[in-house]
């Protein structure tokens, strides 16, 4: 069987180029009619909150901004985790939701647990800086 399609595929060169070049245009043709989204979003559903202070030290910014804001956002419904960086006057606190809540309602939780966190930061040692509209 495999030798009778040879010898005709020697003797018939010409219905096999155009059999090959019809395969060939069709995969092309397929291939542009395929939706792919070109970068898709991959991202997990997380919030940052970033406190800043002009003069405390890395102990400090941990024990005054980065604590009272984890402790706050600790009792979250869906939270998957929470991550934090104390560096010299900067507290970064991100917090990653599971990806069935959505988009919105972490940034209203956030926003109500903000307001309870800013009490407990004593008074001038920093201020919290988030964008209720961006998300990392």
């Amino acid at each position: 069987m495999l030798e009778r399609i040879i010898q005709y595929s020697i003797h018939h060169k010409l219905i096999v180029l155009l059999f090959s070049l019809g395969i060939i245009f069709f995969g092309l043709y397929s291939l542009s009619k395929i939706p792919i989204g070109a970068v898709p979003d991959v991202t997990n559903n997380q919030v940052q909150i970033i406190t800043t202070s002009r003069n405390l030290a890395t102990e400090d910014v941990e024990k005054y901004l980065t604590y009272p804001v984890e402790l706050e956002m600790a009792n979250l419904p869906d939270v998957k985790e929470i991550r934090s960086v104390s560096k010299f006057g900067l507290s970064v606190v991100t917090v990653v939701f599971n990806d069935e809540i959505g988009t919105y309602l972490p940034r209203q939780l956030i926003a109500e647990k903000i307001k309870i966190a800013e009490e407990k930061i004593p008074a001038g040692f920093g201020k919290l800086l988030w964008d209720p509209l961006a998300q990392a």
